[in-house]
């Protein structure tokens, strides 16, 4: 069974995303539990491969029985598998706390919505399983349309950022597209493990190289890695705020996921260490990068413009690893802590975001003043997420950031320290105005802002929220207790990465 979980996972969101536009023509009933039954099924689908890969290592699934390199491949190694519980569940509490919202923001779409966002987790899931180069491209176009879609649905500028979106997107993809092009064109292949073993004697070929940095440059878009982050934070800002949750976390976590597999899997370590200086640029665009979204950060009042703006600069936690990776004993192990706390830290906030327009339709920060009366529960969520994104012990951010300055520690690269501390005091900054205007300031035009009434959103939309927050702490605990070390060493070993956890 496990050696047929790889295409059920990918299968059944794209098979119910038709079911639930076509059953909302008889019934709109059912498209709600049709949504939370394929993720469940998708939920469950991952954690059993995550077990079997532990347990007889990768799996392979070869679509319509042809071998590779003939056929497209699915596999599922122990990073896969990480990623697929990750995205699935992501995407399971996305949902959850959607549901409240898209009914208010999106009337008279609910089930245009939904049918959209399977088909967006139908992509994300297949990125991570297909062990194909062109299936990959597909899949990408796949979620790139959908995210097009769902964020042009929104109000306001909304049509204006997806359209900015489409136009950088589509460049990024052509980027991408043409590396993939050069490759087939140099082996013949388009497998990324066959791709691994017919690129060595290929290393000094001059398509090979213009190949990697064509891929490079188009997930750098994709990723939004300043400065090649353009489309963001308008994309973030004006999508509806269930959608603002699911790219911001399981989509942005899946394409650095790609970004991370090619590199490492098909170019490998030994070709970039010995033709391009990559890691030492991706250092140097991830240190600016960290540096310069926390600035922006700082100058906003849109509070998910000022959570996009810190996006970027996650984003460049996420890559400084990467450049890192091959200088110390840690590997890729920073990297993989962030892609998960981070996608959970951001989550928490961004369905806060979502709460505060939902309830108040608030989205400047200056309006904020008595939200930790008014609605509590959803402001203390929050705070659990600002704790942990400056990196208070023992939460999940204290954790990446330590072995951050670990790993650069060990590499010698002790600027890259002060830039992980520096950015560290920007976000203290503008996180500490949003918990000063909630928590602090009054409106003293009002009495009622005294004592207002608890107005909370509804429960389908806290309990995610107070879960992310609680978790949050709860994973960066778990990193500490080491539970993850035996996955986190299997990934930086298949890498060709030391593996101390």
């Amino acid at each position: 069974m496990s050696l047929q979980l790889p295409v059920i996972v990918v299968i059944t969101p794209l098979v119910i995303s038709f079911l639930v536009f076509l059953s909302s023509w008889w019934t709109k009933r059912s498209v709600f539990p049709l949504v939370l039954a394929a993720l469940t099924v998708s939920l469950v689908a991952a954690s059993v491969l995550l077990k079997a890969v532990m347990a007889q290592g990768t799996i392979q699934y070869w679509l319509g029985g042809w071998p590779p390199p003939w056929g497209i491949e699915y596999r599922v190694d122990h990073f896969n598998a990480f990623m697929l519980i990750l995205v699935a569940a992501l995407a399971l509490l996305a949902a959850i706390y959607g549901r409240g919202s898209v009914e208010a923001e999106l009337p008279g779409r609910v089930e245009l919505f939904w049918s959209l966002y399977l088909l967006l987790i139908t992509g994300l899931l297949g990125i991570i399983v297909t062990g194909d180069m062109f299936n990959l491209f597909v899949l990408l176009e796949v979620v790139s349309l959908a995210g097009y879609a769902l964020i042009a649905i929104g109000r306001g500028n909304a049509t204006l950022a997806s359209f900015r979106y489409l136009i950088l997107g589509t460049i990024g993809a052509c980027f991408y597209l043409i590396g993939v092009g050069y490759l087939y064109i140099m082996t013949g292949s388009l497998n990324m493990e066959d791709l691994r073993v017919l690129l060595p004697p290929l290393y000094g070929s001059t398509a090979i190289r213009a190949a990697f940095v064509f891929i490079l440059i188009g997930f750098g878009i994709k990723i939004a890695l300043f400065p090649l982050h353009a489309w963001q934070p308008d994309a973030y800002t004006h999508a509806p705020s269930a959608v603002s949750v699911i790219i911001s976390t399981a989509m942005a976590k899946t394409l650095i996921y790609a970004l991370i597999r090619i590199v490492f899997s098909v170019f490998t370590l030994d070709f970039i260490t010995a033709n391009l200086p990559v890691f030492d640029i991706l250092r140097a665009m991830a240190a600016i990068a960290i540096v310069a979204g926390s600035l922006f950060a700082i100058y906003q009042n849109n509070f998910k413009r000022m959570l996009a703006y810190s996006s970027v600069a996650n984003v460049g936690y996420i890559v400084l690893a990467i450049g890192l990776a091959p200088l110390t004993p840690f590997g890729l192990t920073p990297g993989l802590m962030h892609i998960l706390n981070h996608a959970v830290i951001k989550m928490c906030m961004f369905m806060v975001a979502g709460a505060f327009i939902y309830k108040a339709g608030l989205v400047d920060i200056r309006q904020f003043e008595g939200l930790s009366r008014k609605m509590p529960y959803t402001s203390f969520g929050l705070i659990l997420a600002i704790l942990s994104m400056i990196g208070m012990p023992p939460s999940a951010g204290f954790v990446t950031k330590w072995y951050l300055i670990l790993a650069a520690l060990d590499a010698q690269k002790y600027l890259l320290v002060g830039v992980i501390f520096f950015s560290t005091l920007l976000m203290i900054i503008y996180f500490w105005r949003v918990v000063e205007i909630m928590y602090i300031r009054v409106d003293t035009q009002s009495s009622e802002s005294l004592a207002p009434p608890v107005d909370e959103v509804p429960p389908s939309m806290l309990m995610p929220i107070l879960a992310t927050g609680v978790l949050t702490v709860v994973i960066g605990i778990i990193w500490i207790t080491g539970v993850f070390d035996p996955l986190v060493s299997a990934i930086n070993t298949s890498f060709g990465l030391e593996a101390r956890p």
